[in-house]
């Protein structure tokens, strides 16, 4: 009989971690132990929820908070958390879930461009307020700012990690100044 291959630490070799990434408008669910969701987010946000008893967890990443009033409500469209947020609960509780042991953490959220619109501050606000509603617990938060995060989710235990992104690749260009026709100078963003 040939004895099964462990780490230096006298331990079974831990399965291959599957990566799953979640892109913007989708909820993704799994109670996998060797299952990670990942996302990366600027102004969105995501939700990660996870049943503690069952093992079962999950990840949406929404764009915008709710559809404008002139939205038809016939209409579904998933890049609203409005929609995502059922989507991942009743995905959840599809899988064995338990809405009454959920746990949430949130991600995202920021406002990465100075004169924008605070898109991510309204994001944020809509996710806090829903899991208020919800009665769902918050355990932890990072949300804000004014960079983007890279986001790592064990569904199976609720384990997170949260990493800023540097903004390396887009850096403000400086204005280009041009001589306008007559008087005075054009400034070009």
């Amino acid at each position: 009989m040939i004895a099964p291959a462990l780490d230096s630490g006298g331990q079974p070799p831990a399965a291959p971690i599957r990566r799953i990434t979640v892109l913007q408008g989708q909820a993704r669910v799994s109670g996998r132990a060797d299952d990670e969701l990942t996302t990366i987010l600027g102004s969105c946000v995501a939700t990660c929820l996870f049943d503690p008893v069952a093992g079962i967890g999950g990840m949406n990443h929404f764009l915008l908070p709710e559809p404008p009033d002139s939205h038809d409500p016939a209409q579904v469209d998933v890049h609203y958390g409005v929609y995502l947020m059922e989507i991942l609960i009743n995905d959840m509780l599809r899988h064995g879930a338990g809405k009454e042991r959920l746990r949430a953490h949130l991600y995202g959220g920021a406002n990465l461009r100075a004169g924008m619109a605070p898109i991510g501050t309204a994001n944020a606000a809509f996710a806090r307020s829903f899991l208020e509603r919800e009665r769902i617990p918050l355990l932890r938060e990072s949300l804000g700012g004014t960079q983007a995060r890279r986001i790592e989710f064990r569904p199976a235990t609720g384990q997170v990690r949260s990493r800023v992104v540097e903004n390396r690749l887009a850096r403000e260009a400086p204005p280009i100044r041009r001589p306008a026709q007559g008087n005075g100078e054009v400034e070009l963003f």
